[in-house]
């Protein structure tokens, strides 16, 4: 192997990180703790004068096998659950006691989640008749901060970074509330859709331990995004179950359980489920990272498929796109998916891998996407240009602009990939990056739009 400039050896180090991360032995933590061991042994090679090639490798051999390393960490960290098959017939006490501390913390907080919801009824604010939208708006403020306190206990974030995680939940609270609302109100949906973005990206600077400089944690938080909503739905699936049979078994005895179920059950075992995903992602990554990546091969073809056939279709009637709310709302939402497939997709891959089919497709996927998006936009401004502005078209401009943006460029930086030009890093930092954007225009829509629209 090469290192010929700092491209190269990013790539060399993300294909060893790689391989380091295939060990279900070694915990994520570890894996990163090895990252910077390597790191810090090529910086001070290459301080004493070997080109970055050699240092490479010779910080590579000097870190030993990764079976040694295995083991060494293994003494080190005797909490670890892997000791186990790493050092068989030695004590484990300490790992089942910190598994134990981990399971009461997410019970904790899962707890506090489910019953954050029921809180607004002692005030006289019953989820059965929630006229104004309270709870609709207020959905995310149940269960995020609940996450975001079990990830800051996880990572032992500093006092710093709790403080800034409860001030931007404030702010969030306070945005969702403060602003006198008609129950008609268009800020009302909107703030329901763009509130829960904006904290879940607060959650991510929990997640991430308040290292949210770091593409590499902020890409960890994507992969865990996806990972979360894949548990997320199996266990709502699962709830569907639990409550047609709750209806039938209290029916079958002469009992009406609907308000119960209504009131109680679906309310607070959503809330609870959000910090239930989270734990199974962080317990059982092993099982669910050999899941979604399946999941988003066999979908990235399809949706591509799905969109050329639209694209071709169009051509073919000569017809444009409905300007009707509905049908630009359910375009809107068909690019977001294609966006998470995107995302998900630059998450799961090797980026050391040479291109593929597989990135092929996905070109495909981002290039046909974009073109929907540009006829998109053009029947928004349509709208607008015939009916003025209004806080939904307006929301909705600016989200085609933002996914508009980050689909040609990278549809470009694909390009330039496939091509050999550039290696498959510049991809990922791009999406880490603009991870920002989003969170800039759902705290906009959420602070500024009350403001501009309901009260100009």
């Amino acid at each position: 192997m090469t290192v010929d400039s700092d491209n190269d050896l990013e790539s060399q180090i993300a294909e060893w990180r790689t391989y380091v991360h295939r060990r279900q032995e070694l915990h994520h933590t570890d894996a990163e703790e090895l990252e910077d061991h390597l790191r810090s042994r090529i910086t001070e090679l290459t301080d004493a004068g070997l080109r970055a090639d050699e240092a490479f490798l010779i910080a590579v051999k000097r870190m030993g096998s990764l079976d040694e390393l295995s083991r060494e960490f293994a003494r080190e960290h005797s909490e670890r659950l892997w000791k186990q098959l790493v050092l068989p017939g030695e004590p484990d006490v300490r790992t089942a006691a910190r598994s134990r501390r981990e399971l009461a913390v997410m019970v904790l907080c899962a707890a506090v989640a489910a019953l954050a919801i029921k809180v607004p009824a002692l005030f006289g604010i019953d989820i059965s008749d929630d006229d104004p939208g309270f709870y609709m708006r207020n959905a995310s403020l149940f269960a995020l901060p609940a996450l975001a306190a079990y990830f800051a206990w996880q990572r032992r974030v500093s006092l710093r970074v709790i403080g800034v995680l409860a001030l931007l939940f404030i702010v969030g609270a306070v945005a969702a509330n403060a602003y006198p609302l008609a129950a008609d109100s268009q800020s009302i949906v909107l703030t329901a859709i763009h509130l829960p973005i904006a904290l879940w990206l607060v959650v991510g600077v929990a997640y991430v331990g308040g290292d949210w400089r770091s593409d590499r944690r902020r890409m960890d938080f994507i992969r865990f995004t996806g990972e979360w909503l894949i548990y997320f739905v199996l266990i709502g699936l699962g709830g569907v179950v639990l409550v047609l049979f709750t209806m039938g078994t209290f029916d079958a005895i002469g009992l009406d359980a609907e308000e119960f179920i209504n009131s109680w059950l679906l309310p607070c075992g959503a809330m609870a489920a959000v910090i239930v995903s989270a734990w199974l992602v962080e317990a059982k990554q092993s099982v669910i990272e050999n899941m979604a990546p399946v999941l988003t091969r066999v979908f990235t073809p399809l949706f591509a498929v799905t969109l050329l056939v639209f694209l071709a279709a169009i051509i073919w009637t000569n017809n444009g796109i409905d300007v009707e709310r509905d049908a630009l709302i359910l375009f809107d939402l068909l690019l977001v998916i294609v966006l998470g497939l995107l995302l998900y997709a630059i998450s799961a891959r090797d980026p050391a891998a040479p291109p593929g089919l597989f990135d092929r497709v996905q070109l495909a996927l981002v290039v046909s996407a974009l073109i929907i998006d540009v006829m998109v936009l053009l029947a928004i401004t349509g709208r607008i240009a015939q009916w003025g502005f209004t806080p939904n078209k307006t929301a909705a401009l600016g989200e085609n602009v933002i996914l508009l943006t980050n689909l040609a460029w990278s549809a470009w930086l694909f390009l330039g990939f496939l091509r050999g030009r550039m290696p498959f890093t510049r991809l990922e930092h791009w999406q880490t990056r603009y991870m920002i954007v989003y969170a800039v225009w759902a705290w906009t829509v959420v602070l500024v739009f009350p403001l501009v629209f309901n009260f100009a």
